[in-house]
């Protein structure tokens, strides 16, 4: 029986302490999210990566790494990717022959290749990437990290980025399910709502997740509130995990929450939430995973509570694991060997990936 290891906690620092191994050797640890300040250099990273699979081979090593001013490593012959915005510009740039969309569709594609080719050189195995918000203009938090408004340019470029992290190996992770575009306050520091109807937003910002049901392999729900489908935010409502992306939209991959220590997380039902109770509320809403980011620069209590408290749930009954979690979590492991850095740049397959970048 595969074990279901839900937590993906962070580490403060350039490498592993010995409080950061124990953590990361607890049965309930099933991953490990990096962050720029973990980043010193490539041979720095490789080496970091190495030490978390030594504790434990089935730590999936994670990043947000998207690309503009969502990419954690930027230096050290790591390739500036843009923003996901330019590439919907070049979809609009189309021209009379109606070329552009498919010169974005192959830029897409590459920049999927090179994002994760260049990361599984290293020893990172996931990176929280597509993006599927829709672009309305007045998000601070998601700006250029859509695509487009035009959900129908969302989900092609998105799919052609899914293929090109493929074709290097790695999984995918759509976000902000059902979308975070439509509203301007930033979910890192307040709760935000859209009061528009469940039609509206299947018809518009869900519709990606509908057409890329079979492409991907993890979804990541918004701390959101959509007070028309329920009066808790996306990430812990069984009505949108469960009754609508997995039985109306046909989603069979992971489900990750978004970090459980941002503001649109500490308040369940209209009452502050610990951090346990998040994680509980979130697993029994039908999310897989439970992200936990930056509790090791305070020390790491939270994480230890956390971890203590999902144990003691589980002995007491009050949570019960899920070998479909377990399983849905390997899915998103690398299945084929990366290519070292040296090999990588001078790949055809990689440079033919940077001539097509815009």
């Amino acid at each position: 029986m595969t074990h279901h290891a839900p937590l993906i906690i962070d580490i403060e620092a350039h490498s592993l302490t010995a409080v950061d191994r124990e953590r990361l050797a607890h049965p309930l640890t099933g991953g490990v999210i990096l962050f720029g300040r973990n980043w010193v250099s490539r041979s720095q990273l490789t080496q970091l990566c190495a030490a978390i699979k030594k504790v434990r081979q089935d730590l999936l090593i994670c990043v947000d790494h998207e690309g503009g001013r969502v990419q954690r490593f930027r230096n050290n012959g790591f390739t500036h990717l843009p923003p996901m915005r330019r590439l919907g510009e070049m979809w609009m740039n189309d021209g009379p022959e109606g070329v552009g969309a498919l010169r974005a569709c192959r830029a897409a594609t590459s920049v999927g290749f090179i994002l994760a080719s260049e990361l599984r050189a290293c020893g990172v195995d996931f990176s929280f990437t597509p993006v599927l918000d829709l672009d309305y203009g007045g998000s601070t938090v998601i700006g250029d990290r859509a695509f487009a408004q035009d959900h129908r340019v969302v989900t092609l470029l998105a799919k052609s980025l899914v293929h090109g992290l493929m074709q290097a190996g790695m999984g995918n992770c759509a976000k902000h399910f059902p979308g975070h575009g439509f509203v301007k306050a930033d979910s890192h520091l307040d709760m935000p709502v859209d009061r528009r109807r469940l039609k509206a937003i299947l018809a518009d910002d869900a519709a990606p997740y509908a057409y890329l049901n079979t492409s991907l392999n993890a979804v990541m729900p918004a701390h959101v509130i959509y007070p028309q489908v329920d009066t808790r935010p996306a990430g812990f409502s069984k009505t949108w995990l469960q009754k609508i992306l997995r039985e109306q939209l046909g989603f069979a991959g992971a489900i990750i929450s978004d970090d459980l220590s941002m503001a649109g997380a500490r308040h369940i039902d209209g009452k502050p939430a610990s951090y346990t109770r998040a994680s509980l509320t979130a697993l029994e809403a039908g999310c897989d995973l439970l992200l936990l980011c930056n509790q090791s620069l305070k020390g790491g209590a939270e994480i230890d509570a956390v971890l203590h408290g999902l144990s003691e749930a589980q002995l007491k009954g009050w949570w019960e694991p899920e070998e479909g979690s377990a399983l849905r979590r390997a899915q998103l492991m690398p299945t084929s060997p990366a290519l070292p850095w040296d090999e990588l740049m001078v790949s055809a397959a990689y440079q033919q990936a940077l001539a097509y970048l815009p």
